[in-house]
């Protein structure tokens, strides 16, 4: 099976759709990009934007989903943004928490107020 998403015109996803892979003709990415942009233009209209998505992120960086953002320049899609502060890495088309996440075995969440991440308690039994 081969993932599409389609794209408005700020390059956001606002669908995924997966197609037979017999549709595409059984062709290795990119190959079967083309038949299944025509097959989804079929379905969708002739002025649609899509792009395939891999489900194992083996190319454009990761799966795309509701609300994730196409990037031409990097031919990858990108998760929302979760925290103003946070960057994104432009390697793995991911975003970062400007401080790392403490590397101690206990859990926690990140306060965007503070910049920092904050331990969230351990219920009691």
């Amino acid at each position: 099976m081969a993932s599409f998403a389609q794209l408005n015109e700020s390059y956001l996803v606002t669908e995924v759709i997966v197609v037979n892979n017999a549709t595409i003709d059984n062709l290795p990415f990119p190959e079967s990009e083309p038949a299944g942009v025509a097959f989804c233009q079929s379905l969708f209209g002739s002025t649609t934007v899509w792009k395939q998505t891999s489900y194992n992120a083996n190319f454009r960086k990761n799966y795309a989903g509701i609300g994730y953002t196409y990037d031409p320049v990097l031919d990858a899609f990108i998760p929302p943004q979760p925290y103003p502060s946070w960057l994104l890495n432009t390697t793995i088309c991911q975003w970062e928490a400007p401080v790392p996440y403490p590397n101690d075995g206990k859990r926690y969440k990140w306060d965007e107020a503070t910049l920092s991440w904050v331990e969230v308690p351990t219920p009691k039994p």
